[in-house]
C-alpha cells in the first residue's frame, strides 16, 4: 500500500493553492455541466478578482488564478450562482461523466445520474473526508470516461445495466437505477481500508488498468436528432472572460479541456486551437516550474505536454511526456535541450 508522506492539499474555493502568480481557487463542475447563468459569473470573478481567464481542467472544472487570499467575494458569488452547494463536501464532488451523452451516442443518458450521485455523496457526511484527488465517473457506455484513471466509474454495458469498475478493473453489474447508491458504497469501503493511500489504485491487489484515452473530438459533432453540435478546445484550456460570456448557453466541459456546446455556432470556432500540445501553467505563475513551458509549447503541434516541474499537472493521457530539465527537457525520460524539442516531438510525431 502506498504511504503518503504529507497531508492531501487538493486546492478548492475555501482552500485555496497559494501558487506565485496569487490564490488558486478550483470550482468543481459535476459532470462538466454548467449553466449560461453560471458561464457569467465565473467570467465575472475572472475579471474582477482574478488573472482575467478561466483555466479549464484535466477532470472537467475550471480554476481561477490570480487571486486575492481573502476569498470572501468569491465565496459569496459562487455560492449565489449555485456553485457551492455543499460546502462540506466541495472539494470531493469530483464527478466525471460522459460529454456527449444525451447529445449524441450512448447506452444510456447519465446526465441524470450525475444529479443523483452528487446528492448521494454530499448526503454521507464520512465521504466529507475522501481525498480531494478521489475521482468518479459515470460512462454511457462509449468509453470516454471510463479511461480516464477513475477510483470508481459506473459504466453502462446496455440500456439497463452497467458495471462498477474500481481503478479500472470490472466489479459488480449493476442496474442504472442503483449506479450511484453503488459507488457511495464503493467509496465508504475506500475510506474504512485506504489507510493514507489518496487513490483506490494505491491500494494492495489495485494494478489501476489503464485505457485508451477518448477525447471528444474537436469540431462540429452530428447531435441524434439531427442537429449540430460542437466541441471547442482553447489553447491551453484557458479562456479570457470575455470569451466565457460569449457561449451565452449552457455547456459541458470535459476532462480534455474543451467545452461541448449543444449547438453549432460558426462564431465559436475562432476559440480552437488546431494543436494537441498541452501545458501546465510554468512560469512565472508556478514558483516551482523550471521554464515558461507555454511559451516553449507554442512551438509544437505534436500530442504533448509541457511540465515545468515532476508533478506533471495536468497532464492527459497518451500525451508524450516533455518536462523541464536544466537546460532542456525530458522528453518521454531522454533529455534534449530546449531548441532541439521541436524537431523530436516532430520525429516522434512520424513514426
Amino acid at each position: 500500500m502506498s504511504v503518503r508522506a504529507r497531508p492531501d492539499a487538493c486546492p478548492g474555493v475555501f482552500a485555496t493553492h497559494d501558487a506565485a502568480d496569487g490564490a488558486l481557487a478550483r470550482v468543481r463542475l459535476p459532470g462538466g455541466r454548467v449553466t449560461a447563468a453560471q458561464l457569467d459569473v465565473l467570467a465575472g470573478c475572472a475579471d474582477d478578482l482574478g488573472d482575467g481567464s478561466v483555466h479549464l481542467t484535466s477532470r472537467g472544472n475550471v480554476q481561477l488564478r490570480g487571486l486575492s487570499r481573502d476569498t470572501g467575494e468569491l465565496v459569496g458569488r459562487l455560492s449565489d450562482a449555485g456553485l457551492l452547494p455543499a460546502p462540506s463536501h466541495e472539494r470531493v464532488r469530483n464527478f466525471l461523466a460522459s460529454p456527449l451523452s444525451g447529445l449524441a451516442g450512448g447506452a444510456v443518458d447519465v446526465r441524470p445520474l450525475v444529479a443523483e450521485l452528487d446528492a448521494a455523496v454530499c448526503a454521507e457526511p464520512e465521504l466529507a473526508e475522501l481525498p480531494g484527488r478521489f475521482l468518479f465517473a459515470l460512462d454511457d457506455g462509449r468509453g470516454d470516461v471510463a479511461a480516464e484513471d477513475a477510483d470508481l466509474c459506473w459504466q453502462a454495458l446496455d440500456s439497463r445495466t452497467g458495471v462498477v469498475l474500481r481503478a479500472g478493473e470490472a466489479g459488480p453489474r449493476v442496474p442504472v437505477g442503483e449506479a450511484a447508491r453503488a459507488l457511495v458504497r464503493e467509496a465508504l469501503r475506500f475510506l474504512e481500508i485506504r489507510g493514507s493511500a489518496w487513490r483506490m489504485r494505491e491500494l494492495p491487489g489495485f494494478s489501476g488498468e489503464t485505457r485508451p484515452a477518448r477525447p471528444v473530438p474537436v469540431g462540429p459533432f452530428a447531435r441524434d436528432d439531427g442537429g449540430r453540435g460542437m466541441c471547442v478546445a482553447p489553447l491551453f484550456g484557458q479562456l479570457t472572460a470575455a470569451q466565457l460570456r460569449s457561449f451565452r448557453c449552457d455547456v459541458v466541459v470535459t476532462p480534455w479541456r474543451s467545452i461541448v456546446v449543444p449547438e453549432f455556432r460558426a462564431d465559436l470556432l475562432a476559440l480552437s486551437n488546431d494543436t494537441e500540445v498541452t501545458a501546465c501553467i510554468g512560469r512565472p505563475g508556478c514558483a516551482k516550474s523550471r521554464a515558461d513551458v507555454r511559451a516553449d509549447a507554442r512551438r509544437v503541434t505534436a500530442r504533448a505536454h509541457f511540465s515545468g516541474c515532476e508533478r506533471r499537472c495536468g497532464k492527459p493521457r497518451g500525451a508524450v511526456d516533455v518536462v523541464a530539465a536544466d537546460g532542456g527537457y525530458l522528453v518521454d525520460g531522454t533529455w534534449v535541450p530546449a531548441e532541439a524539442v521541436v524537431d523530436v516531438l516532430g520525429q516522434k510525431g512520424n513514426r
